[in-house]
Order: C-alpha cells, then structure tokens, then sequence
C-alpha cells in the first residue's frame, strides 16, 4: 500500500474504460435481439417469470443481463478504487479459498451442473457462483506474488518451471476432474502469459506444453470422457453427427457464414431461433456474425485486441514487478477468454461452453470481468503511459534487456 501511496497518480486509462462500457452496452443490444427465443422457452418450459419487471416475456435474458450489469458495476468501482497492491497481502487468502471453494464442487449436495460440467455451488449465499472466476483472479494474484518475490529462480528447473507446474497443475486438475476444459484452457493461457513474463525460458514453457498435451490425451483417451473425444472428432469433422455432438458447431458455422460481410441485422437473424443452443452466451459470437457480418466481428475482435493491447501497455508501465505481473495476468484473462470463445464458434477450436467477457449472459463471470477490468484501470493509475517520454523510456528499457541477455 505504501509504494502505491508514493507513486503519482494518473487519471484511469480512457481508452481501456470506453472500451469495456462499449462492449457492455453490445453486449446488452446483442442478449435484447438474441435470446428472444430462449427467453419464451424458459418461460413455456419452467413457467420461470419474464424479468425483473412485468415486460413480454422475450426479454427474460435480456432484463436478468441488466440486473448482472448492475450488480458487476459496483464491484468493478471497488476494484479500481482499491489500491493494487492491496491484492499482494490477499493473494494467499484468494487463491486459497479459490482452492476450498473448487473442492467443495465435488461434496455431496454442494453443486449444481449445467450439460456435462458440474461447476456452479449450491449454497444458500454463493448460489449460481462459479468458483473458476475466483481462481482466475486468486492464481494471477498469487503466481504474482510469488514470481516477485522468487525473480532471480525463475528461469530454473527446481525454483522456478517445477514449483509454477504444481500450483497450475492443482488449479487446473480441479477443473478437470468438473470438467470444465473451456476454463481449463482460460487458466493455462493466463498463468503461461504470467510465467513468460516474469522471465521464464522458452525451452521450459514448450516442455510444459507436451507434457500437458500428453496428459490431456490420456485423459480424453482412456479417462472415461467419451463425450470429450467425441468433441474433438466433430471438431475435426462437422459433418460427422451434424445432429448430435457435431450440432453446435455445424449451426455456429451457419450463422458465421449467413451474416456475409454487413449481416442479416438484428431483425434478419434466423440462428437464434432454437438452432444456436445457448445463443445468449456460449454462441454470442456467432449470432452477432451472422447480425453483424464479417465487419462487425472484425470490429468486435479488434476491441478485444485493443484491450489486450492497452492492458500489456500497462503492465510494461507499472511501477513494480507486481503490478507488471497482475496487469499481463488480467490482460490475458479477458483477451484469451475472448479469443477462446472466438476460436469455438468459428470451429478453430473444439466446442467448449465459455462465455465472451462483457458480452455474453452470465452473473459470476460479468462481475469476474468488471473487476478485473477495475484492477487493470487502478494500476494505470499508477503507470507512466500518460507521460510523453513512454515509448523512448520503452525502447530503452528493451535494448537493455536484450543487452541483458546477451550476457547468458
């Protein structure tokens, strides 16, 4: 807290704040137009009431999204306000409960599943939580800490790749074991981007890859998750069950593919009458293509990559190494997140429920994204990206790391 008190504030990074409200407002406009058939089977099917108040009963999705966005606004408030090296004394208290909370999925009576993953808890005051979202933020947290205090033992086998492999292999086991591969992958892209970061070697981060590739293909081939390789097969071929496994992908494709270039519009949009299954989140992306056309994801894309690339600017900007870490560790939750959502529904990469930050329906995960986004905008307060001599401060920064370098 001391050093955060020192160091000059800045106003909030703009660019990065406008970026976000503009993506909760699509986000809105994209849940109003696309789950006006889902909301009208929940209510037919569960007899569930409309929304928060007495309006058709197509919008049940729709007025639920604006409650969560409510709800997620004031948490992301908090976190900008809260000074980042706050989280450096609650990093081992997050992740350590982040942990409890993971293994409390597996007790009897303590969670409620969705399709094929078991991921949400079923308690009285944490219900409809998932506890993914409180680790993603508990690990970023804590390899932060832990990769500051250990700089010099990073790039070593004993001090640095074995000690990083346990704490993201329990994390990463626990979704396993839901399974939740979608989060899976999420967390392996973020404690990856924190590792390379803090200095690790290239030669350690590809051996981490083939060992957890293999495992995951003993998993998939002889773990008993005969659903997992039949993903991966429609992966490879839509066509093969284009009424089973292969559905959501093969209908995916179609929405993508009927948008064109300027799309069918909010109104011309068929997709999202029953053949994209959970159009209000997993399938964001494709309904909004086949809505908006080639442009409008170009443009959808190019804001999460302007996210990714203000929130490394940020980090590369922060006063200290913990901040740098948590900053790079943030940036890559809420890009890779959205680049995994994209790769699903344009079939880059097997199908896997998780949703599009900002923008999909969701409670746990939206108010996830708002404080991450939060935390991100407290360290641009702190950084020096508002200052002319950034970029010459940078170049030079970089010459004398890879002069550094050199030397080993």
């Amino acid at each position: 807290m001391r050093l955060a008190r020192q160091q000059t504030r800045h106003p909030f990074d703009p660019v990065l704040g406008i970026t976000i409200v503009g993506l909760a407002i699509f986000g809105l406009v994209m849940i109003s137009s696309a789950s006006v058939y889902e909301s009208y089977q929940v209510y037919v099917r569960d007899g569930v009431d409309c929304g928060l108040i007495d309006a058709n009963c197509n919008d049940f999705y729709f007025w639920r999204q604006v409650r969560n966005i409510l709800i997620a606004i004031p948490f992301g408030f908090i976190a900008a306000t809260i000074p980042y090296l706050f989280w450096r004394k609650a990093a081992i208290g997050i992740f350590v409960g982040s942990v409890v909370l993971l293994i409390a999925l597996f007790l009897p009576g303590m969670s409620t599943g969705w399709g094929t993953s078991r991921s949400w808890l079923n308690i009285p005051i944490l219900s409809s939580i998932q506890p993914v979202e409180i680790a993603k933020l508990g690990l970023i947290f804590y390899l932060a800490r832990w990769m500051e205090a250990r700089r010099d033992a990073i790039a070593t086998i004993e001090n640095g790749f074995i000690p990083f492999a346990v704490i993201l292999g329990i994390v990463a086991f626990l979704l396993v074991l839901q399974p939740d591969f979608g989060s899976t992958l999420v967390i392996t892209l973020i404690a990856t981007s924190i590792y390379f970061a803090a200095g690790a070697r290239m030669k350690h981060i590809a051996v981490g890859g083939i060992i957890a590739g293999s495992l995951a293909v003993l998993v998939v081939g002889i773990g008993g998750m005969g659903y997992v390789k039949d993903r991966f097969a429609a992966f490879l071929d839509p066509s093969l069950d284009p009424e089973g496994i292969g559905f959501q992908i093969k209908q995916s494709l179609i929405a993508v593919g009927k948008g064109g270039f300027f799309g069918e519009g909010l109104e011309g949009a068929t997709q999202r009458f029953g053949y994209l299954p959970e159009v209000q989140s997993d399938a964001i992306f494709a309904a909004s293509g086949e809505a908006f056309g080639f442009f409008g994801s170009a443009i959808l894309t190019a804001l999460f990559l302007l996210i990714a690339y203000r929130g490394f600017r940020i980090a590369s900007a922060a006063p200290d190494r913990f901040g740098q870490l948590v900053a790079v560790g943030l940036s890559a939750a809420l890009a890779g997140q959205a680049f995994v959502h994209i790769g699903v529904n344009i079939a880059l990469l097997p199908y896997t429920g998780i949703t599009l930050p900002f923008v999909s329906y969701g409670g746990s995960s939206l108010v996830a994204s708002f404080v991450s986004a939060g935390i991100l905008l407290n360290i641009s307060r702190y950084s020096n990206i508002h200052s002319a001599n950034f970029y010459r401060e940078q170049n030079i920064s970089i010459r004398e790391r890879r002069r550094a370098r050199s030397h080993f």
